[in-house]
């Protein structure tokens, strides 16, 4: 009876031992599912909050890369503006004056100094009612049987192109002969002169009733210039 009783009792506090045991495995069972809980439940909201953040960082991201686009463009199109703005103003300074033709000019020969009238000055008159350039010198025929251009005088050349505004001269020292009338020289009552760049020859007329005498070993044109200049067209 006596190991009977003792093995009762034996069970018994055994048994609430194990009650007890699994009780406190219950709690902490518990306590785990409401701390996976809260971890479930905190990780959307950090998701959402990382998420958000991501969010407003790729907008601030795409703000700035979208400011930067646009303000490329704009740039961009200023330097362009610029630019072009300053090849049209360089292009229009350039090509806004057409290069004179015969037809633009009037042509006409004076005397210079006295005798023995060794040179002439042609003057070309802008009459075309526009501003117009008269290119290089003129190309000067005197003789029916010498075709070939009376020669330029380098020095003659003036340094900036001559632009001519409507009814404006332009002039050019031609030289004759070195004097007087002899063997070496022929009467020239008419001549023909034709602006550079123009298909077209003009006929002049030569200065005095009985017109000039040349001499094709001794004749020279100067350039045509705003001005006869002494020095550069004392040849």
């Amino acid at each position: 009876m006596s190991t009977i009783r003792n093995r009762t009792v034996f069970l018994a506090v055994t048994a609430t031992a194990v009650l007890g045991l699994a009780a406190i495995a219950c709690g902490s069972e518990g306590s785990g599912a409401r701390a996976s809980g809260q971890e479930a439940t905190s990780s959307p909201l950090a998701a959402s909050s990382a998420a958000s953040t991501r969010d407003a960082g790729s907008a601030e991201d795409s703000g700035t890369a979208g400011g930067s686009a646009g303000a490329t463009p704009t740039g961009s199109g200023s330097g362009q503006d610029a630019v072009s703005g300053s090849g049209s103003d360089t292009g229009s300074a350039s090509g806004s004056t057409p290069a004179c033709t015969t037809k633009d000019v009037a042509i006409s020969a004076a005397r210079k100094d006295g005798p023995p009238y060794t040179h002439i000055v042609l003057t070309a008159r802008n009459t075309s009612g526009h501003s117009c350039r008269m290119n290089g010198f003129p190309e000067i025929q005197f003789l029916e049987g010498h075709r070939e251009n009376v020669p330029a005088v380098a020095k003659s050349k003036p340094a900036a192109p001559v632009v001519l505004a409507a009814g404006a001269p332009a002039y050019a020292l031609v030289r004759l002969s070195d004097g007087g009338k002899d063997e070496d020289t022929e009467p020239v009552i008419a001549f023909s002169v034709t602006v550079q760049g123009s298909g077209a020859a003009a006929t002049v007329r030569a200065p005095g009733a009985e017109g000039v005498a040349v001499d094709s070993a001794k004749w020279a044109t100067g350039y045509w210039t705003p001005e006869l200049r002494n020095g550069a067209d004392d040849f």
